[in-house]
């Protein structure tokens, strides 16, 4: 006769073989993966101080620089339109004062 935990471990093989499954365990999957980031890579299993209010403090901040260096990671989809000019360079131009393309530039 096969034990409870064999007859359990084939009922979860027959079940992970339907779509439906897999779409709730994608869904699943991705959770994981951040709950894995928060625990091992912004060691998170354990909190740098004490009272919960504190601690409820360092998760929102620890989620707030995952959130940063998540986007940061992420390529622009589309160059951002050119600023318009300021008062101060419509002035320059009115003048036929020659200005930089950029305050970054030297020249």
């Amino acid at each position: 006769m096969a034990s409870k935990g064999f007859l359990l471990e084939l009922r979860n093989r027959a079940e992970q073989q339907d779509p439906d499954w897999h779409k709730r365990y994608a869904v699943r999957s991705g959770i994981r993966g951040t709950i894995n980031e928060f625990a091992h890579g912004h060691g998170m299993r354990h909190c740098r101080y004490r009272g919960q209010a504190k601690a409820h403090l360092q998760h929102v901040l620890t989620a707030i620089a995952v959130n940063i260096e998540r986007l940061s990671r992420q390529p622009p989809e589309e160059p951002a339109p050119p600023r318009p000019p300021t008062a101060f360079q419509n002035y320059l131009d009115r003048q036929g004062t020659p200005r930089l393309r950029s305050w970054r530039a030297v020249s």
